[in-house]
């Protein structure tokens, strides 16, 4: 079965499914041009930029994806009172996501800019400051008052300093009985203690567990890390080897689609995008896990920061 039929068994109960994503936004700037010679003042490419594009980043691209597949999506997050801010808000109205923004005059928003040469990106220009203690203590309570009205918590951690409170987050999401997926960053997973599914990337998972020699201590090293940080799942996504789901059940490895792979930036969001609003469907895990993998195969097919609609997972 395709994707898109596996996903279409779902689709009446993701147009109900109300996703609630909270954590570091940013906003991805994309400048386009072509390079015809070498600058004489360095040993670097002039870049004649003929065109811009702006999109939502981090969490808030989470939140756009899930919106794409049809689902209600709410972003709870922290943004500077900036023009980068506003351009947030506004590209998330246009894309159906229902922005909740604690606006911090004291700090700018997170800025990314890429600019790209026939195809490539040459430079990355971060503009990005931590948020302040009291925005993020007033952030809790708009997070407990949202929580009533959402099935599902994605927490996006891009260590840019919004989810300080994260172990709060969890144990609020759980005493509620709301499933809580974290993409996480970092080499402290304590942090992430009682979610119900962790979803890093094979150097992620390399960074806090160290290497492994085979497949047999790579699964003994998820199912550790899983029992030691109370998950009921983990989801490690490894790239060219597909996905990897553990459980108390035992293991699950999904194999990547076969796809040309153009940009893999904002991949990760689109994964946990998709199995939280298929979760919040009331889809069961490994079945959202295989139609996440055909929606990474779609995104990493698509430069920058993008999305995948239901119609594109055949």
């Amino acid at each position: 079965m395709t994707g898109a039929a596996r996903f279409s068994a779902h689709g009446a109960a993701v147009a109900r499914a109300r996703v609630l994503v909270v954590g570091d936004v940013m906003l991805d700037r994309y400048w386009f041009g072509d390079v015809a010679r070498i600058s004489p003042e360095a040993p670097v490419p002039v870049v004649k930029v003929a065109r811009s594009e702006e999109r939502p980043g981090g969490a808030a691209n989470v939140a756009r994806n899930a919106a794409a597949l049809g689902a209600q999506a709410t972003l709870l997050s922290v943004v500077g009172d900036d023009e980068p801010g506003r351009a947030l808000a506004r590209l998330l109205e246009g894309e159906r996501v229902r922005a909740s923004f604690l606006r911090d005059p004291a700090v700018p928003t997170t800025v990314k800019l890429r600019v790209i040469g026939r195809q490539q990106q040459l430079l990355r220009i971060d503009f990005e400051t931590a948020p302040s203690h009291e925005v993020l203590a007033a952030k809790l309570a708009d997070y407990a008052r949202l929580l009533a009205d959402t099935d599902l918590v994605v927490l996006s951690d891009y260590g840019k300093g919004g989810l300080a409170h994260i172990g709060t987050m969890i144990e609020r999401a759980r005493a509620a009985g709301r499933p809580v997926l974290v993409d996480p960053k970092g080499d402290d997973y304590t942090r992430y203690r009682g979610a119900t599914l962790l979803t890093p990337n094979r150097n992620e998972f390399r960074q806090v567990v160290g290497r492994w020699h085979d497949e047999a201590e790579f699964a003994a090293k998820a199912q550790a890390l899983r029992r030691d940080l109370a998950l009921d799942a983990l989801l490690v996504t490894r790239s060219e080897e597909g996905m990897s789901l553990y459980t108390e059940g035992g293991a699950l490895t999904i194999p990547a689609q076969a796809r040309e792979v153009y940009d893999v930036s904002g991949a990760g969001d689109t994964v946990i995008a998709t199995i939280g609003v298929l979760l919040a469907a009331g889809a069961s895990l490994p079945d959202a896990v295989h139609i996440a993998n055909e929606a990474a195969g779609v995104v990493v097919g698509k430069l920058g920061t993008a999305v995948v609609h239901p119609h594109e997972l055949a």
